[in-house]
């Protein structure tokens, strides 16, 4: 295996690393900072649920859409090596 191929698998892991990390951490702030809302207002679950799942869904979409981006992207590169001729 070359130093370029391990190159990138380290920072494919740690950019799933660091995706994980976000999709974990990000909604559960938040999802914090609705808990001390609810306590003040008296109305528990409600911001609770409400912050937590608006980020998650956020943290999803933004996910998908850099992925998508990345394999569009892939395959643009793949398909000018192919019609060069190169493998």
């Amino acid at each position: 295996m070359s130093d370029r191929e391990r190159r990138e698998i380290r920072d494919g892991a740690g950019e799933a690393f660091s995706s994980a990390f976000e999709m974990i951490a990000t909604p559960s702030l938040f999802g914090l900072v609705g808990w001390f809302i609810d306590r003040q207002m008296g109305l528990f679950p409600l911001f609770t649920l409400l912050l937590a799942g608006l980020v998650l869904v956020y943290e999803v979409w933004k996910l998908y859409t850099q992925y998508s981006a990345s394999m569009d992207a892939e395959l643009e590169a793949r398909r000018a090596t192919y019609s060069r001729g190169t493998t």
